[in-house]
């Protein structure tokens, strides 16, 4: 570790508490009472299979990764629950487990599992909230169900058998166990990763014996029956992989979703006790400490372990839960393999949270500086699409703050020059993701252990909107002797959470005074609307009026057939566009006078301007701008 790096103080319970936020915030389909996110809301209800985390700062759900971390998250609580409970955290733990649990056995097909859910391209080409993302897909591509595809890859049945296999020991729940049990059988059958669909352009499954094993493994600890070790040593082990021309097995590289065999190495030398597994740990772990046989990770100059520069932090923290385990399990009584693994995690998850020479926090909402951008959808809150911007200074129309606090997600992390690039685009550096997570949540299980920590008492935080979610900007078309014609935005920027309204309407509010004086009456006032962007589908706006507010002051309403057209979701679609007009019958030039009406007040020429002179509703319910006699929002 560098000597320039500042030391921290890290609550660990309270890093566990804002790490299982996260997995909240992943959360789709209808969101459980317990979930706690103030700003996320049901979506994607009709998936094939609901519920489930989505993977990262995208939209897609992989039975793959869901598999990868609910095992991971099981691990640590089977290995550190006492822990957990004691931070005050075991029913939040338990909870969020279980929604992943439970999507995997939703998603078991008998002999195939569903494994990618999302419309390929199009998850990874729109950028917006997850609860407005079925309208534009719709409007993009015309479908009004996400596609889906199963697969017979033994790679992902594996996972999702060892999954449910560790569900069962903390829950013993039998359903788990009897699902882990088919999914097992299935994947031993196929041992093959072909057909893995969608989902092979982003987590390709390569060799599966590393997952068979560590399947095994997990099902020799449910049901405590022999012939799983003995398939192991039969039919697994030989398979193991072996260092580059060597007969040596392999113990470089690290634990990741495409790579189980250090971790099945670890828990198979937990179950048999066996000396050359306990070996096979040791040498793995010291390529990742102080190198073994000339090979040792790499490591940024201010002391990280550095594997791979997608998601760094990812195969540290994924480690530093092996070395722990190790540590407490194989380790215990050799003194300097015990302190050994144990400064590393140390010195890992300290990395982490800001000991490192940029000062960096790669858990956001820890620490005393977290990197500005973070490559997530949901928590950007973006409502034109426009993400380019997003935790930059550029002095531009579109959005560059975020709005929400992603608490928890562990960042990709440094390159390995120690340089982080804090640009969302650099999702290498700034993206998050479920399996980031995985291992840096089991981690946080065992740090509580040895370091203690207590939940914070007020998380989470209710978050108040950074800007108006709904609005009206307007300018003045014309205004002559007879007319009024304004130009009209109406906005939904909406992000607490993201959301439509179907009854949506606004008012412009006008004195006719003048026009009275004049000897006219109401029913020389018409109204009219011109062009309207929605007057060709579902949102047609109508216009009524005018109708009295009080006194000599009159209201037009113009209001949408479905206002659920004005949708956060891109640059078209977050505003609708409507040119209205009110006027007096031609002859009567000179009487009408705008610049006593109270919505055009402020208003100019062809200058689109944010006016709250303009009200907007929600139903009957007030929700932008102020009316003639001061009344505002709630």
């Amino acid at each position: 570790m560098s000597a320039t790096a500042a030391s921290v103080e890290i609550n660990y319970a309270e890093a566990l508490q804002k790490s299982l936020f996260f997995y909240e915030v992943q959360q789709a389909g209808v969101l459980p009472e317990w979930n706690e996110v103030s700003w996320r809301a049901d979506s994607m209800e009709n998936d094939i299979i609901p519920g489930g985390w989505f993977d990262a700062g995208d939209h897609f759900k992989f039975a793959l990764t869901i598999a990868y971390t609910a095992t991971l998250l099981a691990w640590g609580y089977l290995e550190y629950g006492d822990a957990v409970k004691k931070a005050g955290l075991d029913e939040k733990y338990l909870n969020n487990l279980k929604w992943g649990l439970d999507y995997i056995v939703a998603a078991d097909q008998g002999g195939s599992v569903v494994a990618t859910i999302g419309k390929d391209g199009f998850d990874h080409t729109w950028w917006g909230s997850p609860e407005v993302y079925l309208r534009k897909m719709k409007l993009a591509t015309g479908a009004t169900e996400r596609p889906y595809d199963s697969t017979t890859a033994t790679s992902v049945l594996a996972l999702c058998a060892s999954s449910l296999a560790a569900g069962y020991l903390v829950y013993k729940d039998a359903n788990y166990l009897t699902h882990a049990k088919s999914l097992y059988e299935a994947a031993d059958k196929t041992r093959s990763n072909d057909g893995q669909g969608m989902g092979k352009a982003y987590y390709p499954a390569t060799d599966f014996y590393d997952e068979l094993f560590y399947a095994a493994n997990w099902m020799y600890m449910a049901t405590g029956d022999q012939k799983y070790l003995d398939e192991c040593e039969k039919d697994f082990i030989p398979n193991f992989p072996l260092e580059t021309q060597s007969t040596t097995r392999k113990y470089t590289w690290g634990f990741c979703w495409d790579d189980h065999s250090q971790a099945a190495a670890l828990l198979y030398a937990i179950n048999t006790g066996k000396e050359e597994w306990i070996e096979q740990i040791h040498r793995h772990l010291e390529f990742w400490t102080t190198g073994y046989d000339g090979k040792q990770v790499g490591h940024t100059p201010d002391g990280m372990a550095w594997l791979f520069q997608w998601g760094s932090t990812r195969h540290a923290a994924n480690t530093v839960f092996l070395a722990l385990v190790a540590a407490d399990k194989l380790f215990k009584d050799i003194k300097q393999l015990y302190e050994k693994n144990k400064k590393f995690a140390k010195d890992q998850m300290e990395y982490f949270f800001g000991k490192n020479d940029l000062g960096l926090t790669y858990v956001i909402g820890m620490g005393e500086k977290n990197p500005r951008s973070v490559h997530h959808r949901a928590a950007s809150g973006i409502h034109d699409d426009h993400w380019n911007s997003l935790g930059t200074d550029e002095k531009t129309e579109f959005q560059t703050e975020y709005a929400h606090v992603l608490y928890g997600a562990l960042e990709g992390g440094p390159n390995q020059d120690g340089s982080f690039t804090d640009n969302v685009g650099s999702y290498q550096n700034t993206e998050v993701a479920i399996d980031y997570n995985a291992g840096f949540t089991a981690a946080l299980c065992g740090m509580i252990k040895d370091y203690g920590g207590q939940k914070l008492k007020d998380f989470p935080p209710i978050e108040k909107p950074k800007w108006p979610e709904f609005l009206i900007s307007a300018s003045i078309n014309q205004a002559a002797g007879t007319y009024t014609e304004i130009k009209v935005f109406a906005m939904n920027h909406s992000a607490w959470p993201t959301r439509v309204i179907k009854d949506l309407s606004y008012n412009y509010y006008f004195d006719i005074s003048e026009v009275l004086d004049a000897g006219l009456t109401l029913e020389d006032i018409t109204v009219k609307v011109g062009n309207d962007q929605h007057s060709g589908d579902e949102g047609k706006i109508s216009i009524s009026g005018p109708h009295l507010y009080k006194g000599t002051v009159y209201y037009v309403k113009l209001t949408f057939n479905d206002g659920r057209v004005v949708m956060p979701t891109g640059q078209s679609e977050h505003r609708s566009e409507c040119q209205f007009r009110i006027s007096i019958p031609d002859p009567k030039q000179g009487i009408w006078d705008p610049t006593n009406d109270y919505s055009f007040q402020g208003l100019e020429q062809n200058v689109m301007k944010e006016t709250p002179y303009i009200t907007m509703y929600d139903g009957d319910k007030l929700i932008w701008g102020i009316e003639p006699d001061g009344t505002k929002p709630e």
